[in-house]
């Protein structure tokens, strides 16, 4: 077999030529197999005689032969020439020689060249897997959050902390919401049985801090002042009119710290137990933490020392795998499509980035892995 490698920036073409005598060989036993099973009129099953064979079947020999011998050859130019190669963009140009000869051009990606620095005894600092009483106390009081009870709150105004249900509607100088910018999300419009939570700038601009002072069943007009940098330009520098009305109030309950919230939690055990429980967690948690900080930091610091080009198209193609990635997230969290488009530019930079970043260290990985003659699973 002959291989010649042109070589340019992320990419190499390779021109290939396979002798007569092994296309000849590959041709035999295609055309022999093609003999034992082809029904030919006036021969019986395998006794056609080869020529007819060859004249009836030679497109699909000749397809199969070149499918089968192009890959092979692909492979075993690639090993030859030492090559590592991300991807084969393109086979063209397969053209067979009076003489059986084959000949064919491959183009194919290239991964990047660079030099591997010492990366055996890369320095790293690591966090400590102690776990202190204020972590663990930290942690339980997570717990009891997150078994908080909702009562209804004496028969007062409604204050800063306390959790409203109200139901709202949103206009524009008398234009609903739901109609001047249908494509925003249900909290912008308005809702029916919403829980808010009153804290300073929470919710929609000085949304919260109006409700102060409301009875149950009370509706009060409210006002909003979108800013003019606001992610929907419908509402942009816009005043808005919100009509709510207060259903309920209701304050967080937290549960006691003791024996008995433990039990609920873990039953049968102590809030000592429970105390153990969380300790024993949070040290399994720093050990993964460890393993994560560390690897960052290898990683980082691989990044810092090794300086190469990316081949651009698969930088493209990351770039909206990563992209794709990031929507799907921040949709998962609840950021309504409007924001995101407003943060189309941002989303897209991040994306790129994050693709950079993800292809430069699996190459370097590669690389590493090849030095030491590992297997990547």
């Amino acid at each position: 077999m002959k291989v010649e490698v042109e070589s340019q920036p992320h990419s190499a073409t390779l021109r290939i030529e396979l002798p007569p005598d092994e296309v000849r060989k590959e041709w035999d036993a295609i055309a022999s197999n093609y003999a034992r099973y082809a029904k030919i009129p006036g021969y019986r099953p395998g006794k056609a005689p080869k020529p007819v064979i060859e004249r009836k079947f030679r497109k699909e020999i000749q397809d199969e032969l070149t499918k089968k011998l192009v890959s092979k050859s692909y492979r075993e130019a690639v090993t030859e020439k030492q090559l590592r190669v991300v991807s084969l963009t393109n086979v063209e140009d397969v053209e067979f020689g009076d003489d059986h000869s084959l000949r064919f051009r491959a183009t194919v990606m290239t991964a990047p060249e660079f030099e591997l620095p010492e990366y055996k005894n890369i320095p790293v600092e690591l966090p400590s897997t102690d776990v202190t009483e204020a972590e663990v106390d930290t942690a339980l009081e997570r717990l009891r959050d997150q078994s908080a009870d909702f009562v209804d709150t004496p028969e007062r105004p409604l204050q800063m902390d306390d959790f409203s249900v109200i139901d709202f509607d949103g206009s524009v100088e008398g234009v609903p919401m739901s109609e001047l910018v249908p494509e925003a999300s249900k909290n912008i419009h308005g809702g029916k049985k919403f829980w808010l939570r009153l804290a300073p700038d929470n919710f929609l601009p000085q949304f919260c801090e109006q409700l102060v002072g409301m009875n149950k069943g009370e509706t009060r007009s409210v006002q909003v002042d979108f800013p003019e940098d606001f992610v929907l330009t419908e509402l942009a520098g816009k005043r808005a009119d919100y009509a709510v009305t207060l259903n309920e109030m209701k304050q967080k309950v937290l549960p006691e710290l003791d024996d008995a919230f433990a039990e609920k939690l873990l039953p049968g055990k102590t809030l000592h137990d429970l105390r153990h429980t969380i300790e024993h967690n949070l040290e399994h948690e720093k050990e993964h933490e460890i393993e994560r900080a560390k690897e960052a930091q290898i990683v980082k610091y691989l990044q810092e020392h090794i300086t190469f080009d990316l081949p651009p198209p698969l930088l493209k193609n990351e770039t909206r795998r990563a992209l794709n990635e990031l929507v799907h997230r921040n949709r998962e969290r609840g950021v309504p499509d409007e924001l995101l488009k407003g943060k189309e530019k941002e989303l897209i930079e991040g994306a790129g980035s994050l693709a950079a970043h993800r292809l430069k260290t699996n190459f370097i990985l590669h690389r590493i892995a090849e030095k030491e003659a590992l297997k990547i699973t």
